[in-house]
């Protein structure tokens, strides 16, 4: 009996996961530790359909108003799948958030925390909160500054009465990522927070040798996007 070829999208997620195991065993790590995000920001919701397919269950967007567009749909045709939004997010758009998304990796002002407190008291819901970290202090992207963080932590948890999971940063593209890794790992530890999301498709091998715990990775089970204006 002939087996059939696995799809590309099937064989492109199962050699990401083969990655993961192989990085979680260098690092003694259980592959059950670390939770692969797959992102399908940009992508129909025929191509992510092929994903959930091949057995992939949590996901990220990188907006609210394209995600709006097209998981309400998806998550009704597949009960138990996980959104994560791993964008920047307004504070207007926080309802709307909080309605689609179990985790929100982008928390990074206290406007935006502030927003949240109110919409979580009056709906109930609680996702999964990241607080993002600029940890190459770039001008063009958000993010609290590394010698901001604790106090910033401290606020969202004393202030606004946020319960916060864990710390999320991307590195400078031009620099080496292990020294950024580090040190959200070391923020994150002296916090007493257990969740790291770090590393993408170029570098999650090596996040998860500094105790990632959630990887986000699109271009290598999607493939390339397209570019647009906004991309």
């Amino acid at each position: 009996m002939s087996t059939l070829a696995p799809t590309p999208a099937a064989a492109a997620l199962g050699a990401v996961r083969r990655e993961i195991e192989g990085a979680c065993r260098l690092a003694g790590r259980d592959p059950a530790t670390v939770t692969l995000v797959a992102i399908s920001k940009t992508f129909p919701a025929t191509a992510i359909a092929e994903v959930i397919a091949a057995g992939q269950t949590v996901f990220g967007e990188n907006r609210v108003q394209e995600a709006k567009a097209k998981w309400p749909a998806l998550k009704a045709q597949h009960p138990g799948l996980e959104l994560h939004l791993v964008g920047p997010l307004q504070s207007n758009k926080v309802k709307d958030a909080l309605a689609l998304f179990d985790a929100i990796h982008s928390v990074d002002r206290p406007s935006l925390c502030a927003a949240l407190a109110k919409e979580i008291a009056k709906g109930g819901r609680q996702p999964q909160l990241f607080v993002e970290v600029n940890t190459g202090a770039e001008a063009q992207k958000a993010g609290v500054l590394p010698e901001q963080a604790d106090a910033f932590l401290t606020r969202c948890r004393d202030e606004y009465g946020l319960r916060i999971d864990g710390l999320m940063c991307i590195p400078p593209f031009e620099e080496a990522p292990s020294p950024h890794f580090a040190l959200l790992a070391k923020i994150a530890t002296r916090n007493g927070l257990r969740c790291l999301s770090m590393g993408m498709s170029a570098d999650f091998t090596r996040a998860i040798e500094f105790g990632a715990t959630h990887v986000r990775v699109g271009t290598a089970i999607f493939g390339e996007r397209k570019r647009t204006s906004e991309s």
